[in-house]
This record gives structure tokens, sequence and C-alpha cells, in this order.
């Protein structure tokens, strides 16, 4: 078991920012964390990393107490923050080789940088290298001690979507490589694209995990139909298997339902019936951001949380 979690606590004065968290990560995946400014994810992550100490409850990462062998869980873990202090005169190479030389065990910082492709820029000073290469030095960073477990922390918060889907691949790599990876994000595409564990916060409590197929197989989500046919359509089957008409959109007419597997039923029983072709058929379901929006909503945040997270 590489996480667990049992009745995961952490307060702030009165404010609970993590209530009885159970979680059980085993070996290899992505897990995307999700949840609104002030969920409590950025706690929970600091817990694990050996940052924060909970005020209550059990806590195992990699087979250790993270408030009691922070050294020891420091060799295996790679960790990249929200923010990352880099240092502007030094060139990549320079500052990986220093990171290097910070671990009993550690890959050659070449080969780092050519993991997170920057060796062109090995030499270049910190400070001339853009957003997205500066968030892909710290990812080398993290990954410099070859890690079991790697914690990223809105690694592509303010990235342009080149270079978010450049730090995709590394993490697509990583995980290629038989390590866990567990990504917060607030880009809910990005969880459903990237992770195949999506665990869904508010205020403290976990409220959904799952696979995103298993998410949205439990949300109670409208999928809406276009239909375009040859003729006139007349709709009646269609509105007796629950679809409801949300009238017309050029050629297609347009139906919403809970059930597309019976509206399709339905339908070809109208093409049969009434002697119409079908010209065109577009199907869309409810997406991961509708299960958030159904399961998460919008929350209050605590000033504490908001302020740490919301960076």
């Amino acid at each position: 078991m590489v996480i667990q979690t049992e009745n995961l606590q952490k307060t702030y004065g009165t404010t609970a920012a993590l209530k009885k968290i159970n979680l059980e990560i085993r070996d290899g995946g992505i897990i995307g964390l999700l949840g609104p400014n002030g969920a409590g994810k950025t706690t929970l992550v600091e817990i694990l990393e050996g940052l924060r100490d909970p005020t209550a409850g059990h806590v195992s990462v990699l087979g250790m107490d993270p408030s009691r062998e922070p050294r020891r869980l420091k060799e295996r873990l790679g960790v990249q923050l929200q923010s990352t202090a880099l240092p502007l005169d030094l060139t990549p190479l320079e500052i990986l080789k220093l990171y290097a030389a910070f671990y009993t065990k550690a890959l050659r910082a070449e080969e780092t940088l050519e993991r997170v492709q920057l060796t062109e820029k090995a030499r270049a000073r910190t400070r001339t290298l853009s957003g997205g290469q500066r968030q892909r030095l710290a990812l080398a960073m993290a990954l410099i001690n070859d890690p079991e477990l790697v914690i990223l922390d809105e690694p592509t918060t303010g990235l342009d979507p080149v270079a978010r889907r450049g730090v995709h691949e590394i993490v697509r790599d990583i995980r290629q490589r038989g390590r866990t990876v567990i990504l917060t994000t607030h880009y809910i595409e990005e969880a459903e694209h990237l992770c195949n564990r999506v665990i869904m916060i508010r205020s403290g409590e976990i409220v959904a995990d799952g696979s995103p197929f298993e998410l949205l197989g439990r949300a109670a989500g409208t999928s809406t139909i276009w239909i375009a046919v040859d003729g006139e359509l007349d709709p009646a089957p269609l509105l007796d298997a629950g679809t409801k008409a949300q009238g017309r959109e050029g050629d297609h007419y347009r139906f919403s339902t809970t059930n597309p597997t019976a509206a399709i039923l339905a339908l070809g029983e109208i093409l049969k019936a009434q002697h119409i072709n079908l010209t065109d058929l577009r199907l869309k379901r409810p997406t991961l951001e509708d299960v958030y929006i159904e399961l998460v909503g919008e929350v209050t945040t605590d000033n504490h949380e908001a302020g740490k997270e919301g960076r």
C-alpha cells in the first residue's frame, strides 16, 4: 500500500480542514484530487509529505509515518509544491546536480533534464526560462531521486495549453515507469483525461472516489441528443421513453434524457414506424465537470485554506 489514512483529521483552531479522511492508494496510477479552494486538498498532501502534522488519525506513506520518519520518507518521495523558489542565477543543470547531492541515491542530472525535455536549456540561466520551462524544471527537481511516489500540487496552474500538454506528457511518463502520482488540480478536464482515479473533496470530506468512468456512471447526469431526419419527426415514442423535447436547432431536433439507451431504442422504433431516414445523430453525455458540480457545487471556504490553496 502506497498511502493509507484512517480517520485523518486536521483542525486549525475551531476550523476543521480535514474530517476523518479514509484513503487507500495502491502502487501505480495517477490519482487526481479535485475540490474548490478551501476544500482541504493542500492540507491533505502536506500531511502526506510530512510538512504538517495531523490533529488526529493515522497516516502511512510508503509504510512510514511522515511525522516520525520524514528523512527516510524524503529519500523515496518526490514533491512539487504549488510554488517553487528557483535560484535564478543558476542553470537547470547546476540546480539538479545540487539537489542530487541531497539524496543517498539520485539519477544523473542530464538524464532527468532529458525526461522533462529541458536538455537544450541545461546551461541557460533559470531566469531566462519561460513559465512552462520553469514548471518542467520544478518537476525535474521532484524526480531527481527517482521517487516511488510523486506528489504534484497544481503543477499546471497558470500555464498555457501547450505548456500544460507538455507537463501532461511528463506525468504520463512517470506512470509508465511504474510510479504512483498524486495530482491536485483545479482543471476538471485535466483530471478526466489524465487520471485513472479521481477523489473529490468538499469541506474537508471525500464526497466521491473512483475512476472518471465510474463517477460518470454514478451521477444522475443528463445527456443531450440531436437528431436530424429526412422528413417530419413525431417524437411521441421518445417522449414516452422519458426524453424531454428541447426544440429545434436548425435541421436538428434536440432532446434531453437521463437514459440515452432507452432514447436510442425509441429512435429506432420511430425510424421503422414512420418510414424516415436518419441523416445525423449526435449524443453528448455528462462530463466529469457535470459530476463535480453535482457533488461539490459551490461551497464557502474558510480563510486559512482559501489563502493557501488559492495560490
